[in-house]
């Protein structure tokens, strides 16, 4: 049975706060504000606290009052991707509010603190993924989250953020700290875990600091945000959307709701010939293997792919961006030490080549973004497919770096012929920068050097590593 055990002393002010949009003047527990940008870039401002009412939001040096998104409660233990003994009950002691930023907004601050304002034209966006630290009792891997060298997302924000972004991509993946250090590891010790407030706050939310104060966000959801990992977080601190009935990942019955989410698409300027969208895609729940035409999941995904088709048709520039690359190669390597290669995600691909046959994409997608695997990777194509970009080297536990001759002779897609591949596994991001008529991608390590330019130009995207 799921029980809610909610925090008794906010139960009237929590009341108070949601029916009168009381704010509190001061906002000692608060613990962290963003803003964040949804359905067609719509932007929406976030905090959390521990306080027992809503923080105090100024909007262009007017209050705004904040809703309570969710109360804090402690959710009674459900299924989880780990044994029930390596699981344990979410803990949220924190209140989460929200508001609706008008458009054209100039300046933002929560509890007198300022919060990044939406540029009107972005020009530079940081896009990053797979940032928490790893500790998985099922794989026997505890990486080491108090190096900051073995777990460099921290150092890796603070440099991406001095790039001086206009908006900051994350592609999914913030949460990693599944289940217990183990007793005499110094390596992880003392390390919060499970799917509660302690956890986020580490694994996330407080190395992203620097990140969060420099720009708005637009946020993917990756395959350790499901409902049987972090999904509860997902829905309470990142989606940008309401929260709707039965979409919260509480209870286990209601898991083919909270596990799937429409597309939307964000705006990125001003109308104009450079004019660019970001198609984000929820791919959380979707596997490598091929699935029946017939099977309620293809028939939903391909659903969806279908509305982020004719998204795409509003403007002449599209980004398609997913946590699961769609083009590009996944790697695994044995206990032997032999390197498995794995193609993209075979149904989504096949999704897509109902709509649009080998392609995938109409020509509106010059490319597509994601993360999943951990590492940076550019990949293009001569048969006219969109270029993949991977940044999934944000910090958590990296892959095994793939070569050109490992990739001899394959391909994530039938059809496909690679026609440029890089790929690195040191902890960076990727930025993208508007140019007078083309976007340019550069892929950074966290200590400042490029491993990657591409030009993304309407008709191609080509690349230089370095």
């Amino acid at each position: 049975m799921h029980k809610t055990i909610t925090i008794s002393a906010l139960t009237l002010a929590l009341a108070g706060c949601a029916t009168t949009g009381g704010m509190a003047p001061a906002a000692q527990g608060l613990q962290t504000a963003f803003v964040l940008l949804g359905e067609n870039g719509v932007p929406v401002a976030r905090a959390i606290t521990t306080d027992a009412v809503c923080p105090a939001l100024e909007v262009d040096g007017r209050a705004l009052a904040m809703q309570v998104r969710m109360p804090a409660e402690t959710i009674a233990q459900r299924k989880t991707a780990s044994k029930p003994e390596d699981s344990k009950p979410s803990a949220f002691p924190v209140l989460t509010c929200d508001a609706i930023l008008p458009a054209g907004v100039r300046s933002v601050s929560v509890a007198g603190k300022a919060l990044p304002v939406p540029a009107a034209d972005v020009k530079k966006i940081v896009v990053i993924g797979d940032t928490g630290c790893r500790l998985k009792t099922a794989d026997n891997y505890f990486q080491s989250c108090n190096d900051s060298d073995q777990w460099a997302f921290r150092e890796m924000t603070v440099a991406a953020a001095a790039q001086k972004p206009d908006l900051v991509l994350h592609v999914g993946d913030y949460h990693y700290r599944e289940n217990a250090c183990p007793d005499g590891n110094p390596a992880c010790s003392g390390s919060p875990w499970g799917y509660g407030w302690d956890t986020w706050k580490a694994d996330f939310f407080d190395p992203a600091t620097a990140l969060l104060k420099a720009a708005p966000w637009v946020m993917v959801r990756g395959n350790h945000e499901t409902c049987v990992r972090a999904g509860q977080g997902w829905w309470r601190f990142m989606d940008p959307r309401a929260v709707q009935a039965g979409r919260d990942c509480n209870l286990e019955q209601n898991d083919t709701q909270g596990d799937y989410s429409e597309p939307y698409a964000v705006p990125l300027g001003l109308p104009g010939a450079m004019q660019t969208q970001l198609i984000i895609f929820d791919s959380s729940k979707v596997g490598y293997k091929a699935l029946p035409p017939q099977d309620a999941v293809f028939q939903r995904y391909t659903g969806q792919l279908q509305q982020a088709t004719n998204l795409s048709k509003r403007t002449p520039w599209n980004f398609f961006v997913q946590h699961h690359p769609l083009l590009g190669f996944a790697v695994e390597r044995s206990k032997n030490g032999d390197l498995t290669v794995f193609p993209g995600i075979v149904p989504l691909q096949d999704g897509l080549k109902t709509l649009h046959q080998e392609k995938l994409f109409p020509a509106q997608v010059q490319t597509t973004i994601a993360g999943h695997v951990h590492l940076f990777q550019a990949v293009t194509y001569k048969t006219g497919q969109a270029a993949q970009f991977i940044s999934g080297n944000g910090g958590s536990s990296l892959d095994a770096p793939l070569t050109a001759a490992a990739i001899q002779g394959k391909t994530p897609m039938p059809g496909a012929e690679v026609d440029f591949f890089s790929n690195s596994n040191e902890v960076g991001y990727m930025v993208l920068e508007r140019q007078s008529d083309y976007w340019l991608a550069t892929a950074w390590t966290r200590k400042g050097q490029v491993l990657t330019r591409c030009e993304i130009r309407r008709d191609a995207t080509r690349c230089t590593a370095s």
